[in-house]
């Protein structure tokens, strides 16, 4: 019973490492579009693996650590709230969409990239107090869907991966 702890306590703390060095390896990328917000979302393959790996919990305690951990090691209190709003909007999304087994691993990432994107612009609505920025929707709309659909089919290989590996 403690080695499943143990364990168990081992996996979530390399998978919030992971989902930390994926942010950081991301924030080094040069900006591809000449769109600013628009990135790929790598670290979204960690949420989404341990999300159909680990179960709601995990996903949510593992992406919450690691928007903290990221946001005080490199980031303002702008970006935290930016991350958080987004981050744990799409988590929660993700996860009520994968209860209902009627999406594909594929299809809750879209969803994922595109909530995320609604946090974050519902979190610039706040900070600017201003809904002019509600017009950047539809733009960041469209990376989304492209980034979600590049994420989740890789979450999914991931996945497929690893499924065979008991996690506590």
């Amino acid at each position: 019973m403690k080695n499943d702890k143990t364990k168990k306590i081992a996996v979530y703390g390399v998978m919030v490492a992971l989902a930390m060095i994926f942010s950081y390896v991301e924030m080094q990328l040069p900006v591809f579009i000449a769109v600013p917000g628009v990135k790929l979302g790598i670290t979204n393959i960690v949420v989404l693996v341990s999300l159909y790996k680990m179960g709601d919990k995990g996903a949510l305690f593992i992406n919450a650590v690691r928007i903290i951990s990221v946001s005080l090691l490199f980031g303002t209190a702008m970006s935290f709230a930016f991350s958080f709003t987004g981050g744990m909007l799409s988590t929660i999304v993700m996860i009520l969409l994968k209860k209902t087994n009627r999406f594909s691993t594929v299809g809750v990432s879209v969803a994922g990239a595109v909530t995320h994107n609604i946090g974050q612009i519902l979190a610039a609505v706040v900070f600017l107090n201003t809904t002019a920025i509600v017009w950047y929707l539809p733009v960041l709309w469209l990376s989304g869907i492209i980034s979600g659909l590049i994420i989740g089919i890789v979450g999914a290989m991931v996945e497929k991966r690893v499924s065979k590996i008991k996690v506590p």
